[in-house]
C-alpha cells in the first residue's frame, strides 16, 4: 500500500455537483435496481497525487480537445490495481490501473489507451449503458462502483484514497464493451490521436500487447481484454490507421517528459525502495531522478538524504510546485511542522488552484498549531473541491478542536455521504442539524445529507 501525507494533491480543475444529493445519486441508483450485495466486496482505491494527475492532464488535453470533450472537467485518476486496465463509468472521470501506468512502455502507447477510454464518452457508449440499468437486475452492487463517481476524490496523497466496494461480476459486465463499440472507439481514438499530433502507432501497439489473448481462458485473461474485445479485425484496422498517417509523427519531449515523470512517482511509492535506488539512475531525467531517490530514501527514514534530493530537483526546476509539496510531505512525516507549513505555503504559492495543495496547506498549519490560519486554509480548499474526503475529515477534527460541534458533525456527515455510506452520514447530520443555527448555510447542508439518507434508507 502506497503511503503519503504530505501538503496537498490532485489538481482542482474540474465541475462540481451541485449538492450532496447529487453526490449520492450515483450511489442511489444501486437499489433503483434491486441490487444487492451478495457477498463481501472488493476494494477499489483511487490513488490522488498532484504531481501524477497533473502530468495524466498533460498527456490527455490534446486527446480531449480533439475529442470535443471538455478538458477542464474530464478528469484522469489513477486507480491502485496492478493490472493492466482503464475503464470510465460517466461522462467526466477516465480510470487508469497504476498496474497499466506501470507496464505500458512509451507515452504514445499511454495516451492511446487515453483516446480509447475518451471515445467511449464521445461516441455515447457510456450513455447507453446507463441508460440500460434499469433492466440490469443482476448488478448486485453496482451503485458502489458508481459510488466513485460521487466520491472521486479519496484521501488525498498518493496513499490516500477511498475505498469503494464492488462486486466484481456486476463491475465487469457494467465496463464490458460490444465488439461494435470497440470498433468505434478505435476509429475515434486513431482520429483523436492524428488530430492531437500524437502518433498513432501507439495505437497498434496496444493491440499488439494483448494478442492471442482470446485465446485464454476468462481466469487467464488480463481484465483489459476481458472489458476491451479483441480481435484480429482490429488489429488490422489498426495497421490501416497507422499506415494511412504516412509519415511518422515525432515525439513530443513534454509528453515524454510527463510520461516519465508520472511511471517514475508512481513507482517510487509503490515499489520497494531499494529497486529505486537501483534503478532510479537510468532515468534521463534529472530532476525525476532526485524526485525518485527522494521518495525512496525518505521511505527508508533518511531524513537528510531525502531532503537533500528533493532540494536538489527543486534547485533544476524552483517554480515547480509538486517538488515543494513532496518536500512538504517529508517535513510533516519528519514531524517538522513549521518548515513543511512554509514548503507548502511555496506549493501554495504556485498552484494556488490547486485544492488539494490548499488542503495539505492547512493540515500543516493545523499541524503547526495555527488552527485559525488552518481553517481557513481547509475551508478555501473545501470550496474549490468539496469532494476530497480528507479535506473533510481535517476540518471536522479542527472543527471539534476550535469548539464548533456542529460544524464537526456536518463536515463528517458530508465525508460519509461521499463515500457512500447514508446512514452513518445520517447519523451524524442529525447531530449538525440539532447543533447549527437553523436556517443557517450549514443547516442547510446538514439537511441535504439527511434528506439524502433518509431517501437511501426507505429505499433499502
Amino acid at each position: 500500500m502506497i503511503s503519503s501525507h504530505g501538503c496537498g494533491m490532485a489538481i482542482d480543475r474540474f465541475s462540481r455537483l451541485a449538492s450532496i444529493p447529487a453526490l449520492t445519486i450515483c450511489a442511489l441508483i444501486g437499489t433503483l435496481i434491486g441490487g444487492i450485495m451478495a457477498r463481501p466486496a472488493a476494494a477499489l482505491t483511487l490513488l490522488r497525487d498532484a504531481d501524477i494527475e497533473h502530468g495524466l492532464t498533460e498527456l490527455a488535453f490534446p486527446i480531449l480537445r480533439a475529442a470535443g470533450l471538455n478538458a477542464a472537467r474530464v478528469r484522469v485518476l489513477v486507480v491502485e490495481d496492478s493490472s493492466f486496465n482503464a475503464f470510465v463509468v460517466d461522462h467526466n472521470t477516465i480510470f487508469l490501473h497504476s498496474g497499466l501506468i506501470e507496464k505500458v512502455g512509451s507515452a504514445r502507447m499511454l495516451q492511446a489507451v487515453i483516446a480509447h477510454e475518451a471515445a467511449h464518452i464521445a461516441n455515447g457508449h457510456i450513455a447507453r449503458r446507463i441508460g440500460n440499468l434499469h433492466s440490469a437486475r443482476n448488478a448486485a452492487g453496482l451503485g458502489a462502483v458508481l459510488g466513485i463517481i460521487a466520491a472521486a476524490a479519496g484521501g488525498g496523497q498518493a496513499a490516500g484514497g477511498i475505498a469503494i466496494g464492488t462486486q466484481s461480476a456486476a463491475y465487469r459486465t457494467f465496463l464490458s464493451h460490444t465488439r461494435a463499440e470497440e470498433a468505434s472507439a478505435d476509429r475515434s481514438a486513431a482520429s483523436f490521436l492524428a488530430w492531437s499530433g500524437i502518433d498513432p502507432r501507439g495505437l497498434l501497439e496496444l493491440h499488439h500487447a494483448f494478442e492471442g489473448q482470446e485465446l485464454l481462458s476468462l481466469a487467464n485473461q488480463d481484465p483489459y481484454m476481458r472489458s476491451h474485445p479483441l480481435t484480429r479485425d482490429r488489429i488490422r484496422a489498426a495497421e490501416d490507421y497507422v499506415a494511412a498517417q504516412g509519415d511518422r509523427i515525432p515525439p513530443d519531449p513534454n509528453h515524454d517528459y510527463w510520461f516519465a515523470r508520472v511511471r517514475g512517482k508512481l513507482s517510487a511509492f509503490a515499489r520497494a525502495p531499494a529497486w529505486t535506488l537501483r534503478r532510479a539512475p537510468e532515468e534521463a531525467h534529472r530532476d525525476i531522478r532526485l524526485m525518485r531517490e527522494a521518495v525512496a530514501w525518505h521511505r527508508q527514514a533518511d531524513r537528510a538524504r531525502a531532503l537533500a534530493r528533493i532540494d536538489a530537483a527543486i534547485a533544476l526546476r524552483p517554480e515547480d510546485p509538486y517538488y515543494y509539496d513532496l518536500k512538504g510531505q517529508i517535513l510533516m512525516e519528519n514531524r517538522r511542522w513549521s518548515e513543511a507549513a512554509a514548503a507548502c505555503e511555496k506549493a501554495v504559492d504556485l498552484a494556488p488552484r490547486d485544492a488539494l495543495i490548499l488542503g495539505g496547506l492547512g493540515r500543516a498549519q493545523l499541524a503547526d498549531g495555527q488552527l485559525k490560519a488552518g481553517l481557513d486554509t481547509l475551508e478555501k480548499a473545501r470550496a474549490r473541491d468539496f469532494r476530497d474526503a480528507r479535506v473533510l475529515r481535517d476540518l471536522a477534527l479542527a472543527y471539534a478542536r476550535d469548539n464548533q460541534p456542529g460544524m464537526a458533525a456536518l463536515l463528517t456527515a458530508e465525508r460519509y455521504a461521499l463515500a457512500g455510506q447514508l446512514a452513518d452520514a445520517g447519523i451524524h447530520a442529525r447531530r449538525a442539524v440539532i447543533r447549527l443555527p437553523r436556517g443557517s448555510p450549514p443547516w442547510q447542508r446538514a439537511q441535504d445529507v439527511l434528506s439524502a439518507s433518509e431517501k437511501h434508507q426507505t429505499r433499502n
